[in-house]
C-alpha cells in the first residue's frame, strides 16, 4: 500500500526531522484517509498501515490524533493494535451505536461589515496596477523556474503595487474545504472552478494555476485564500501526485509556502486579475483598429461626384446671349 501512494515515505521523514519542516501531522491523516476508503485490506497492507501509523501517533500533536482518532473510531476494519494505541473500544456486534446529544444552536453574529463585492473588489484590483504592468507580472511568473518564481514571490512583498484586496474569511474559509474535498476526490473540473470563483478569476487563469507543474502557482492561491498549511499539503498529496510522490517537490513547496507573505500572494492575485483586462484590451483594440482601416479604405476608393454638394448648376446660353 504504501509503496504505491508514499514511494519517499522514509524519505519525508528523515527531511522532516532534518530540515525543520514538521509533515508528519500531514501524513498521519493523509494514511489514515487512504486506509479508510477501501473496506477491506490484505494482511501485507494491515501490516504496513500499523507499522507506519504506530510511528507516527506517538509524534504528531493532540489535534492530529484525536481528528485521525475520530476518523478509525467509526471505521469497522481498524487493526487491534491500532484501537488499543488510541484507546478506542471494539464494537459488539448487534450493540446499538448511542445517538449524539443534539448541539445547541450558536447564538447570532453580531451583523459584519458589509464586504466589497466582487465587482468591486475586481474594479479595485485592476485599477490598482496597469494591464500592462499587469500582464508582464503574468507572463513572467509563468515562464520562470522554480528559483526564479521564489526570487519573483521574495521581491513582491517589497514592491509600491497595491495588492489585491483580501478574501472575506467567511468565503476563504468555506473555499478551503470545497477544494479539498475536490482535490481528495480528483475532481479537476470543480477545483478549478470554485478556485476562480474564490479568487475572482477567469476559469483560463484558474487552469493556468491548477495545470501549472511547478506547483507554486497553487502555493500562491492557497496563501491568497489564508490556508492552513496541512491544508495545502494535502492537496500536494492528493491532487498533484507528480508533486506528492517527489520528497524534493513536496519540501521545497512546504517550505516555500510557509515563508510565502500574505502580501506577495495579493499583489500577485491582483496581476493574474489585471492581466485578464489586458488581454480583453488587446482584443477589441485589434478588432477597432481593423474597422478604421477598412473604412479608411472603403471612404478612398469612393468616386467623386461631378458638381460639389451647394454649388449650383452651369447654364448654357446661345449665340445671341440667351437662355436655351
Amino acid at each position: 500500500m504504501t509503496k504505491s501512494l508514499f514511494p519517499g515515505f522514509d524519505g519525508l521523514m528523515s527531511l522532516s526531522r532534518r530540515e525543520g519542516v514538521d509533515i508528519r501531522p500531514t501524513l498521519l491523516r493523509v494514511l489514515t484517509d487512504l486506509y479508510v476508503q477501501a473496506s477491506t485490506h490484505s494482511d501485507d497492507e494491515q501490516r504496513q498501515f500499523v507499522e507506519l501509523a504506530t510511528r507516527l501517533i506517538d509524534q504528531v500533536d493532540d489535534a492530529t490524533r484525536a481528528a485521525v482518532k475520530a476518523r478509525l473510531a467509526i471505521y469497522p476494519s481498524t487493526p487491534a493494535p491500532i484501537m488499543q494505541k488510541l484507546g478506542l473500544t471494539a464494537a459488539q456486534e448487534g450493540r446499538r451505536v448511542p445517538l449524539a446529544r443534539e448541539i445547541p444552536a450558536p447564538p447570532p453574529a453580531p451583523a459584519p461589515v458589509r464586504a466589497p463585492t466582487e465587482a468591486e473588489q475586481r474594479m479595485a484590483s485592476n485599477l490598482a496596477m496597469q494591464p500592462k504592468d499587469a500582464a508582464e507580472i503574468h507572463d513572467m511568473f509563468f515562464r520562470a523556474g522554480a528559483s526564479d518564481r521564489a526570487l519573483i514571490l521574495h521581491n513582491l512583498a517589497q514592491t509600491p503595487l497595491k495588492a489585491a484586496p483580501r478574501i472575506p474569511t467567511v468565503r476563504a474559509k468555506r473555499a478551503i474545504q470545497i477544494l479539498e474535498m475536490a482535490a481528495i476526490a480528483n475532481d479537476f473540473e470543480n477545483f478549478i472552478s470554485e478556485l476562480g470563483d474564490s479568487l475572482i478569476l477567469p476559469s483560463r487563469v484558474a487552469a493556468q494555476i491548477v495545470d501549472d507543474p511547478g506547483g507554486e502557482a497553487i502555493a500562491v492561491a492557497a496563501r491568497a485564500l489564508d490556508m492552513p498549511s496541512p491544508n495545502f499539503q494535502r492537496i500536494l498529496l492528493f491532487f498533484k501526485p507528480e508533486i506528492g510522490t517527489s520528497v524534493d517537490a513536496v519540501y521545497r513547496l512546504s517550505r516555500l509556502y510557509d515563508r510565502l507573505s500574505d502580501r506577495s500572494a495579493l499583489v500577485l492575485l491582483a496581476a493574474w486579475r489585471g492581466s485578464t483586462l489586458a488581454v480583453t484590451r488587446a482584443k477589441y483594440q485589434s478588432t477597432l483598429h481593423d474597422s478604421e482601416r477598412q473604412r479608411a479604405r472603403a471612404s478612398a476608393n469612393q468616386p467623386r461626384p461631378g458638381v460639389q454638394p451647394g454649388s449650383s448648376p452651369a447654364v448654357r446660353t446661345g449665340t445671341d446671349g440667351s437662355d436655351r
